[in-house]
Protein backbone atom coordinates (compact mmCIF):
# COMPACT_ATOMS: atom_id res chain seq x y z
CA UNK A 1 0.00 0.00 0.00
CA UNK A 2 1.08 3.36 -0.98
CA UNK A 3 0.09 6.86 0.34
CA UNK A 4 -1.05 9.33 -2.08
CA UNK A 5 -0.38 13.28 -1.50
CA UNK A 6 -3.42 14.81 -1.09
CA UNK A 7 -4.10 17.33 -4.25
CA UNK A 8 -5.83 21.11 -4.14
CA UNK A 9 -8.36 19.53 -6.07
CA UNK A 10 -8.81 16.00 -3.74
CA UNK A 11 -12.70 15.26 -2.96
CA UNK A 12 -11.70 16.10 1.03
CA UNK A 13 -15.64 15.61 1.73
CA UNK A 14 -14.42 12.07 1.48
CA UNK A 15 -11.68 12.80 3.84
CA UNK A 16 -14.17 14.66 6.36
CA UNK A 17 -16.36 11.85 6.40
CA UNK A 18 -13.54 9.50 7.50
CA UNK A 19 -12.51 11.84 9.97
CA UNK A 20 -16.48 12.33 11.09
CA UNK A 21 -15.98 8.45 11.79
CA UNK A 22 -13.34 8.94 13.88
CA UNK A 23 -14.04 11.51 15.61
CA UNK A 24 -16.84 12.75 18.11
CA UNK A 25 -16.02 16.49 16.85
CA UNK A 26 -15.10 16.05 12.86
CA UNK A 27 -13.41 18.35 10.65
CA UNK A 28 -15.07 19.30 7.73
CA UNK A 29 -13.83 19.76 4.27
CA UNK A 30 -13.70 23.28 4.63
CA UNK A 31 -11.46 23.03 7.56
CA UNK A 32 -9.60 20.58 5.82
CA UNK A 33 -9.24 22.64 2.84
CA UNK A 34 -8.23 25.75 5.18
CA UNK A 35 -5.38 23.36 7.07
CA UNK A 36 -3.63 21.85 3.82
CA UNK A 37 -3.35 25.60 2.47
CA UNK A 38 -1.21 26.72 5.54
CA UNK A 39 2.48 26.74 4.75
CA UNK A 40 4.14 23.18 5.49
CA UNK A 41 0.89 21.14 5.73
CA UNK A 42 0.47 18.23 3.94
CA UNK A 43 -2.07 15.13 3.51
CA UNK A 44 -1.31 11.94 2.32
CA UNK A 45 -4.10 9.19 1.93
CA UNK A 46 -5.26 5.55 1.33
CA UNK A 47 -8.47 3.83 0.58
CA UNK A 48 -10.05 4.26 4.25
CA UNK A 49 -7.67 6.96 5.31
CA UNK A 50 -5.77 9.92 5.46
CA UNK A 51 -3.32 12.03 7.68
CA UNK A 52 -2.23 15.19 7.92
CA UNK A 53 1.34 16.44 9.18
CA UNK A 54 2.28 20.10 8.98
CA UNK A 55 6.40 20.46 9.40
CA UNK A 56 8.83 23.54 10.18
CA UNK A 57 12.15 23.88 10.66
CA UNK A 58 13.15 20.15 11.83
CA UNK A 59 10.52 19.02 13.37
CA UNK A 60 6.37 17.83 12.13
CA UNK A 61 3.59 16.89 13.64
CA UNK A 62 0.86 14.63 12.74
CA UNK A 63 -2.50 16.87 13.53
CA UNK A 64 -4.74 13.83 12.86
CA UNK A 65 -4.83 10.46 11.50
CA UNK A 66 -8.31 8.97 10.66
CA UNK A 67 -8.99 5.35 9.51
CA UNK A 68 -12.50 3.94 8.62
CA UNK A 69 -14.14 1.65 10.55
CA UNK A 70 -13.69 -0.97 7.64
CA UNK A 71 -10.70 -0.46 7.22
CA UNK A 72 -9.16 -0.30 11.16
CA UNK A 73 -6.96 -3.02 11.80
CA UNK A 74 -5.44 -4.08 8.51
CA UNK A 75 -2.46 -1.58 8.20
CA UNK A 76 -3.98 1.71 6.73
CA UNK A 77 -2.78 3.52 9.83
CA UNK A 78 0.46 2.52 10.21
CA UNK A 79 1.33 2.28 6.46
CA UNK A 80 0.34 5.96 6.87
CA UNK A 81 2.14 7.41 9.26
CA UNK A 82 5.59 5.33 8.00
CA UNK A 83 4.62 7.37 4.56
CA UNK A 84 3.91 10.46 6.38
CA UNK A 85 7.33 10.48 8.09
CA UNK A 86 9.47 9.51 4.96
CA UNK A 87 7.37 12.93 3.55
CA UNK A 88 8.57 14.58 6.29
CA UNK A 89 11.93 13.94 6.60
CA UNK A 90 12.09 14.42 2.90
CA UNK A 91 11.40 18.21 3.67
CA UNK A 92 13.86 18.86 6.17
CA UNK A 93 12.08 16.84 9.76
CA UNK A 94 14.40 15.28 12.47
CA UNK A 95 11.63 14.28 14.55
CA UNK A 96 7.55 13.81 14.43
CA UNK A 97 5.12 14.43 17.18
CA UNK A 98 1.40 13.70 18.17
CA UNK A 99 -0.62 14.13 20.64
CA UNK A 100 -2.82 10.81 21.45
CA UNK A 101 -5.64 10.60 23.87
CA UNK A 102 -4.48 8.78 27.03
CA UNK A 103 -7.67 6.10 26.82
CA UNK A 104 -6.92 5.24 23.04
CA UNK A 105 -4.81 2.16 23.77
CA UNK A 106 -5.35 0.75 19.94
CA UNK A 107 -3.93 4.17 18.78
CA UNK A 108 -0.51 3.95 21.46
CA UNK A 109 -0.25 0.77 20.76
CA UNK A 110 0.33 1.56 16.79
CA UNK A 111 2.55 4.99 17.72
CA UNK A 112 4.61 2.68 19.97
CA UNK A 113 4.73 0.01 17.67
CA UNK A 114 6.42 2.64 15.20
CA UNK A 115 8.96 3.59 17.80
CA UNK A 116 7.18 6.53 19.12
CA UNK A 117 7.94 7.54 22.56
CA UNK A 118 5.51 9.64 25.28
CA UNK A 119 7.83 12.90 25.41
CA UNK A 120 5.38 14.63 28.01
CA UNK A 121 1.34 14.97 28.69
CA UNK A 122 -1.24 17.42 28.59
CA UNK A 123 -3.78 17.11 31.45
CA UNK A 124 -7.51 17.41 31.03
CA UNK A 125 -6.90 18.56 26.85
CA UNK A 126 -9.72 16.52 25.39
CA UNK A 127 -13.15 17.37 26.51
CA UNK A 128 -15.15 14.08 26.91
CA UNK A 129 -18.70 15.83 27.60
CA UNK A 130 -20.43 15.71 30.89
CA UNK A 131 -17.48 18.07 32.47
CA UNK A 132 -15.33 14.77 31.63
CA UNK A 133 -11.81 15.22 30.42
CA UNK A 134 -8.63 13.11 29.43
CA UNK A 135 -5.58 14.18 29.51
CA UNK A 136 -3.57 13.86 25.35
CA UNK A 137 -0.05 11.96 25.86
CA UNK A 138 2.46 13.64 23.63
CA UNK A 139 4.11 11.03 21.51
CA UNK A 140 7.97 11.94 19.67
CA UNK A 141 9.73 9.70 17.03
CA UNK A 142 13.38 10.33 15.71
CA UNK A 143 13.35 10.30 11.89
CA UNK A 144 13.74 8.33 10.23
CA UNK A 145 10.90 5.69 11.72
CA UNK A 146 13.36 2.63 12.87
CA UNK A 147 12.79 0.15 10.96
CA UNK A 148 9.91 -2.81 11.77
CA UNK A 149 10.85 -5.07 14.70
CA UNK A 150 13.41 -2.24 15.70
CA UNK A 151 13.00 -0.42 19.34
CA UNK A 152 12.44 3.08 19.56
CA UNK A 153 14.84 5.82 19.50
CA UNK A 154 12.67 8.68 20.38
CA UNK A 155 14.87 9.67 23.35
Amino acid sequence: MTATLVARDFDLARLAAIHAESFDAPWSAQALAELLATPGTFALHLDGGFIVVRVGADEAEILTLAVSRAKRSSGVGANLVRSAAVHAAQHGAKRLFLEVASANKAAQRLYGGLGFGEVGRRRDYYALGSGKFDDALILRCNLPLPPLGKSSTSG
